[in-house]
């Protein structure tokens, strides 16, 4: 796939019902996504397929992922958004 086009594709799945979510993800994307492996941004994907208010719960630390993707994933995003 044209990487413009997944580019594209994950800043759309990005857009989530949650405007805390949208806004947390949107600067993930602008600080952080850049530095990615082609193996997180497959993760980053995968995880982007989990409900709104299971990424809600992770993201604010409310709850913890069950897999070990996810969890690595969540910290990746709190790091690049807490800094």
């Amino acid at each position: 796939m044209d990487k413009n086009k997944k580019i594209a594709r994950i800043k759309w799945a990005c857009r989530r019902g949650m405007l805390e979510l949208d806004f947390m993800l949107t600067e993930f994307l602008s600080d952080g996504f850049h530095k990615l492996s082609d193996e997180q941004i497959e993760s980053f994907e995968e995880f982007l397929h989990n409900a709104d208010p299971d990424l809600y719960a992770w993201l604010m630390g409310y709850q913890k992922p069950k897999l070990n993707k996810d969890i690595e994933m969540v910290n990746l995003i709190k790091n690049t958004v807490n800094q």
